[in-house]
């Protein structure tokens, strides 16, 4: 995380209307326990999903963040490319968010702070979480992917025998941290104890 300021790191951690907001929670909880500054932006859409799945809410996410920026605000700090961050990642990235990013179209402090983060070359980690994925969002997943972001999909590996949830989701959690060169604590690896 090069380019994030002196003192704790900085990422910016969007959460668009996708299925899967239980990822972004884990996310921000490991995000707080290893002292990282976290500047949430939550979509509208996200908390759509969030009243209809029953899930966690906008209060469990936004207790967890250090800064909480409105979707709507286009004047956030978020959105300079002068305001310096590690990265952002977005989980879980909707389709509609991913064809945003893929094609530069920012009309929402989500899109907009990813395309500062593109065109300023910070890590930028986009989770889908959407099946099957028709040709249009394989393209746009591409189109992503060249522009500069990691698309990941939140695909728990099961190598590591999870016994609950937690351990499912916490196998995402490291996979993401990993792009920006953070260790989730209590993670296994793929045969770590042999080396």
């Amino acid at each position: 995380m090069s380019d994030a300021p002196s003192g704790p790191p900085r990422l910016v951690v969007g959460v668009s209307g996708g299925s899967g907001i239980p990822y972004a929670l884990d996310i921000l909880r490991a995000l707080r326990g290893l002292d990282v500054e976290t500047h949430l932006v939550v979509s509208s859409g996200a908390k759509r999903v969030m009243s209809a799945e029953g899930g966690p809410q906008l209060a469990d996410l936004t207790a967890l963040a250090s800064v909480v920026h409105d979707d709507r605000d286009l004047a956030a700090a978020v959105a300079s490319g002068s305001y310096r961050t590690g990265g952002m990642l977005i989980v879980p990235c909707s389709a509609g968010t991913l064809a945003k990013v893929a094609h530069g179209f920012a009309d929402n402090l989500i899109s907009r702070a990813a395309h500062v983060t593109l065109k300023e070359r910070r890590p930028l980690v986009l989770v889908v979480r959407e099946d099957p994925m028709p040709r249009p969002m394989l393209q746009n997943m591409l189109a992503a992917h060249d522009a500069g972001a990691t698309v990941m999909s939140a695909s728990p590996g099961f190598y590591h025998a999870p016994e609950s949830l937690g351990e499912l989701l916490g196998f995402v959690t490291a996979r993401v941290l990993d792009q920006f060169g953070l260790n989730a604590p209590g993670f296994r690896r793929w045969r770590e104890d042999e080396a």
